[in-house]
Parts: structure tokens; sequence; C-alpha cells
């Protein structure tokens, strides 16, 4: 079995979990950019499961707890690994953060926009609560908040989680897993990772059983998938913030991170996350961000954010780092990734071999988990039927 592209990480795991115990199973990732090394690992990791204007998504129940499953998995694969944690694969980590437990919250910033949000609010999850408080006790989460409707919306469960370090810590909990099975008489289970990519998917067609391109916005760049897949790339450039010594007024330790037209994610007293652009149809793929491309992003977002937290002004510009997002179709229940079966797409007698996970834009720590496991089952069953039709429909209308 092997996988290409936050889709990609959660796939190892999962496909071992789900594969029958007699069932030698060997894993292959291909990814030329590394563990976390794409746009899910840029990503601001602002985790929950509503819309901009706090509406439960579909599915958002079976999504939120799938992922908080996976990062406990992932939180305990670190705790139990004897190795130097301040190691290249994990720098930095001394300060504990690949999970931040401190809420988020989104101020109201119209009247139709707190009518909007106290109705759908209504409908929220008891495992992640929307409490709607007023601008004193929104002012006593985030001191110096501009609350301008006089009401906000505080997520105290919804999480902020260090993309990069949880991909590294998920695949760490993929390999434990399948050495703690081989060793317990389990038939044997293998994960291996390869730095390298793949250009052509007949390069695959004798190796594997089956194959899933979890290349997030590189999959619309494959010879067997150019044109044919229902997804427009987008690249977001995120801004990094820090506050320079010898200001006092730094962000509190447990305040929550912000959304509003602009987020803020939280990366410490002194350090936040702020995003993101939004530039269609973008074919930049690379990390890196120029110096011309940064000054207009921050152009754009800093009035958004300061409007929302005006204290930004005393905060200096220190980098920013892209990605490019594969964003899939609008549908009736919003905009859903795209799975299923692709054989005949690459051409040649397959049956269940090839498979996509995409789409997944930018709620890829959301649908990762569920999908994932979905993904895992549909492709060991060999049956496309497992997974939403809501995903699967897309095959129906290509061409």
């Amino acid at each position: 079995m092997q996988f290409l592209g936050l889709a990609l990480r959660a796939c190892p795991w999962l496909g071992i979990c789900c594969s029958p115990k007699d069932l030698h199973v060997c894993i292959d990732i291909y990814d030329d950019v590394g563990i976390g090394g794409g746009a899910s690992g840029v990503s601001g990791g602002l985790l929950h499961p509503y819309s901009p204007k706090v509406k439960l998504l579909w599915r958002g129940a079976e999504c939120w707890r799938e992922s908080v499953k996976l990062l406990s998995i992932a939180e305990a694969a670190l705790r139990s690994e004897e190795l130097n944690l301040e190691s290249r694969e994990f720098p930095g980590y001394s300060n504990g953060f690949l999970v931040w437990r401190r809420g988020i919250l989104k101020p109201a910033v119209s009247l139709k926009h707190l009518n909007v949000l106290n109705e759908n609010a209504q409908k929220c999850l008891a495992s992640c609560k929307i409490e709607s408080i007023d601008g004193e006790a929104a002012q006593n989460l985030v001191p110096n908040l501009c609350v301008p409707m006089n009401s906000a919306f505080y997520m105290p469960e919804a999480i902020n989680v260090h993309p990069q370090h949880y991909l590294k810590a998920l695949f760490l909990a993929s390999e434990h897993l399948a050495k703690d099975l081989s060793a317990s008489g389990v038939k044997g289970k293998e994960l291996r990772l390869h730095r390298i990519s793949i250009n052509n998917l007949r390069d695959l067609a004798g190796e594997y059983s089956a194959v899933i391109v979890c290349l997030g916005a590189r999959a619309v760049f494959l010879p067997e998938l150019s044109g044919k897949l229902p997804l427009r790339t987008c690249r977001g450039v995120i801004a990094h913030l820090q506050l320079p010594d010898g200001t006092s007024e730094v962000y509190p330790d447990h305040s929550p991170s912000l959304l509003s037209d602009a987020w803020l994610a939280v990366r410490g007293p002194r350090n936040l996350y702020l995003g993101s652009t939004w530039e269609w149809n973008s074919g930049n793929y690379s990390p890196d961000v120029p110096l011309e491309e940064a000054s207009k992003a921050l152009r754009e977002l800093l009035p958004k954010a300061s409007a929302m937290y005006p204290l930004l002004k005393n905060w200096a510009f220190t980098g920013a780092s892209a990605g490019l997002r594969a964003m899939p179709p609008l549908t009736p229940h919003g905009s859903l990734p795209v799975l299923g079966c692709i054989d005949d797409f690459v051409g040649g007698n397959h049956r269940c071999k090839y498979w996509l996970f995409g789409g997944l834009g930018a709620r890829g720590l959301l649908y990762h988990g569920w999908l994932g496991k979905l993904m895992a089952q549909a492709v060991v069953s060999c049956n496309e039927n497992i997974l939403p039709s809501e995903l699967t429909s897309w095959r129906n209308k290509k061409g």
C-alpha cells in the first residue's frame, strides 16, 4: 500500500489499525518535502468543527471526535519516546507546544453578524461548546480586545495545534504501532518513508496492491489527474509576529486565539501567527515567501487583525510561510473533500487500486482523522461504498 502528501499522515496509522491481524501490510510513504513540509505543516493550526459563522460543519461531530483522538495518540507517542526532543525532528519542543488547549474567541462585528452567530451557536456540540459572552467577559479573556457589538463567541475546547510537530508525532505513533503489532505476533506491519517525489502514477503500477494519492494541491499536477479533478489551488501566506524585547504587554498565557476577518494563532506570550491570504489559482507551492509577497500579505492582514486586537501595532514582523491549498467545490453541504477510487483516470486493468484523498482545503486538521479512517477501511475492503456519497459524487460529474 502506498501513500502520496494532513491526509497522508492519518492514513498510515489508520491503515495499520484497519487491516486484519492476519494480513501482512507494508505501507510506503513517498513525500519529497518530508513530514510536515507541505501546506499542512505551515497552517495556523486552529482546530474546531465550525464555519466562519460558527455553524456546525458537515459531519462535524465525527470529524471533531476523530481529530481529538488522533491528537491524543500523537501526544502519547511523544511522551513515550525516549529521544532528545530538541532534535532536528522536533526543534523547539522543549516549550511543550504540540497541542495548546486555550480555546478560540470570535468577536461579533455587526448586528447582522451577531444574529447569525447567535442562531448557529445554539446548535453547537457538547464536546466543543460555543459560549456567548459580553464585551467585558471577552476583554477579561483577552485584555484590550476590541468588541464592537459588546458580544463575542468563545469556544473553550477549541484547540491550537503546532501542525508540523503534530504531523511528525503522528508518524512516530504509526511507527510505534507497526513495531508493537509485529512484536506481539501479529502478521507483519511495516511503515517506510521515502524522501522522493512521484511524478507519474503508472510508475507504481506493478509494485503495490493499492495507491492512495494524498498530494494536496500537487495532485492536480499529476499527468493522470491533470484537468480531471474539481479542485482549485489557493496559496495562503501566514505572517509570523513577535513582541520585541522590552515591551511588557505580552499576550497572556491562557488567553485564547482569535478569529475574525483575519485570525491570530497564539504560539506563546511573545509569538503570534497571523493569517491568512487567499491567492486563487496559484501554482506556487513553495513555502518560501519573498519580501514583496510578505509585504503585500501584511498590508492585507494587519488592518483586519488590528481592528480586533489593537495592540498588534506593538508587534514586529519576523518572517512568513506559505502553502498551496487544494480547495474543493461548493456543494449543498458546503465545501467538502473529494475522495474515491480513480482507477478509470489512471487507465489499465485495475480494480480498487488507485484512490484519491484530496480537497481538504483549509480544514485538513478537522477532516483528516475521520475521513482517513473511512478511506483506510474502503481501501482494505476494496469497497468505495464505505465512503459518504457526498464525497464521491464529484466522479459522476467529470467530463
